[in-house]
């Protein structure tokens, strides 16, 4: 996966804000490596641009048919077979609509650890 990507995934995932407790980086890690990264590789299907064909002041893309990037992968001759098989078994142990609530339940509890951290910083005004 290309920076850009990362950072256009990592920022749909975890939004814009600024996190700056250094306490967030292991749940970040920890989501983004156990739930969303199999999530997207293994059951989320994208579409790979094959080819541009210029038609007047317009362009036109074409391409190829909807794949996960797990399914690419054992596509590919390239790929060796010890691999395959690998990455074959990792698809069928893992439950696509689990990783989704799991991934929902791990952000909701990094956010509402954010919102903790916030709230711990807030001056205190006295009366």
């Amino acid at each position: 996966m290309s920076s850009k990507k990362n950072w256009t995934h990592v920022r749909e995932l975890f939004g814009y804000e600024r996190f700056d407790d250094p306490s967030l980086v292991p749940m970040m890690n920890e989501i983004y490596q156990a739930y969303w990264c199999p999530l997207q590789n293994y059951f989320t299907p994208s579409m790979k641009l094959v080819a541009k064909e210029r038609i007047g002041g317009s362009i036109k893309k074409h391409y190829d048919e909807p794949k996960t990037p797990a399914q690419r992968l054992l596509d590919c001759s390239l790929v060796p077979e010890a691999d395959k098989v690998r990455i074959g078994s990792e698809v069928h142990s893992r439950n696509p609509i689990d990783l989704k609530q799991r991934l929902d339940q791990k952000l909701k509890e990094f956010f509402e650890h954010v919102d903790e951290i916030k709230r711990s910083q807030r001056p205190k005004t006295g009366s």
